[in-house]
């Protein structure tokens, strides 16, 4: 695993989280879609997602990682479950999430290739 690199924000109302987060970063989206808007700060990124599927209202911490599936397998034999299973939410973007022993999420994201 390399880093922590993006945080996401479950959102009931984009709209306003996308006035809220403007005026927290002082800057634009660098992307604005109904289904995700992502705002760069440093090395970091902040989405904001549609909070249909009614998540916790926490964000959530995704750490970026070469080979999504070998991560997800190796947090799983150290006593992890799959909260999501490995998705491809754009343009090669894997993402997955698994719970802790105690419960805890963590994500976990793999850019594209190339």
């Amino acid at each position: 695993m390399k880093d922590v690199s993006l945080i996401v924000y479950p959102a009931a109302d984009l709209i306003a989280a996308k006035r809220f987060f403007r005026e927290l970063s002082g800057t634009d989206p660098y992307v604005d879609s109904s289904q995700y808007v992502g705002y760069k700060s440093g090395d970091m990124e902040i989405g904001l997602v549609p909070n249909e599927d009614k998540r916790e209202p926490g964000a959530l911490a995704y750490w970026t990682v070469s080979d999504i599936a070998a991560s997800v397998k190796a947090l799983v034999a150290a006593g992890g479950t799959v909260a999501q299973e490995i998705t491809d939410v754009g343009y090669g973007l894997l993402v997955a999430s698994v719970k802790d022993p105690n419960g805890a999420t963590v994500g976990l994201r793999q850019p594209p290739n190339g």
